[in-house]
């Protein structure tokens, strides 16, 4: 059984308690946070799009930015009867698409405060699939615990199973 399939649009949380097909589809610059707390079968993702709820963006969904949209993943799945101490993350994408060079790296900037937020958090980050020039969809099911990556360039792959 792979369990129901939700769909994690733009700036979204979304957690869950037991058997999904979690997706975040088209990662460009954009960060998926995939996160499983395997004792108490929760699971969550969070379709990240910006670095910071500091900028001068006004947006009232905390799933949009990194420094708040991984707090409320976790505060989502504790709800549901997770403990960050048994949270495991797995993170994708921070890719900088050859059209979007700048002076300043958007996918670059998302991953470095993807990480630094679960490391504020204290939260194990057991696997990555950032940077690039190529966007891709992650799937985390959440049964088996498997995390795919999928790419046009490459097919799919598998990059961790959360469940260990």
């Amino acid at each position: 059984m792979v369990g129901e399939p939700v769909l994690v649009g733009l700036a979204e949380v979304q957690a869950i308690n037991g058997a999904a097909m979690m997706t975040c589809l088209g990662l460009g610059s954009c960060m998926g946070v995939c996160a499983l707390d395997p004792v108490a079968n929760v699971s969550g993702m969070a379709h990240i799009m910006l670095p910071s709820s500091s900028s001068e963006i006004m947006m009232n969904k905390p799933g949009a930015f990194a420094d708040t949209g991984i707090l409320e993943l976790i505060e989502s799945m504790e709800k549901l009867g997770a403990e960050r101490s048994r949270m495991v993350i797995a993170v994708a994408g921070g890719a900088s698409p050859a059209l979007a060079k700048r002076s300043w790296d958007l996918g670059v900037l998302n991953a470095e405060a993807v990480a630094r937020a679960i490391a504020e958090l204290g939260i194990k980050c057991i696997a990555t699939d950032v940077g690039g020039s190529i966007g891709r969809t992650v799937t985390m099911l959440t049964e088996t615990g498997h995390v795919v990556i999928r790419t046009a360039a490459t097919g799919d792959s598998v990059l961790c199973n959360l469940r260990g």
